[in-house]
């Protein structure tokens, strides 16, 4: 029973991997690696002495990293390029870089704001810039920052 299951996941596994843009060799590596079944937090966020968030995770050869903000008086272009320096950090220290990412979210405090953000956004992800959604959040952006985004990013090949 327990071989049927492990031959069922490692099809699924196999099959998904070409969404995924994995090679079927590093899909089945991935299904037999420790490492990758390993989660590394970094930078947790506690509130009373109790973990609240994690600033990043990485798994399964992802990186996580969760909403970054920009907490200084300025205008939405000078928050922007904070944010995305601040993410660019994070990446690094985890493993990865900005030419890697794969998925952003980017939350405006304004709406108004999106073609400025979008100016200082543009060219920030290399050539093959991330899938991307954007909103306006109701009611603003905890910190009272004007921008944050999050993303999720494939870690550098060792």
């Amino acid at each position: 029973m327990k071989t049927d299951r492990r031959s069922i996941f490692k099809k699924i596994l196999l099959g998904t991997a070409g969404l995924l843009g994995l090679s079927a060799t590093h899909a089945s590596a991935s299904a037999n690696s420790k490492e990758d079944d390993e989660i590394k937090t970094g930078d947790v966020v506690y509130d009373q002495e109790v973990p609240l968030f994690s600033g990043s995770q990485v798994y399964g050869g992802l990186v996580y990293i969760a909403g970054k903000g920009a907490h200084f008086e300025g205008d939405i272009k000078a928050h922007t390029d904070h944010v995305l320096k601040e993410l660019q950090s994070e990446l690094e220290k985890a493993g990865s870089s900005m030419d890697r990412v794969l998925k952003v979210n980017v939350y405006l405090n304004d709406l108004k704001d999106y073609k400025e953000m979008n100016e200082v956004f543009r060219g920030r992800f290399g050539k093959n810039p991330p899938v991307r959604t954007t909103i306006a959040a109701a009611g603003g952006i905890p910190g009272d920052s004007l921008v944050e985004i999050d993303c999720i990013a494939a870690l550098k090949k060792k």
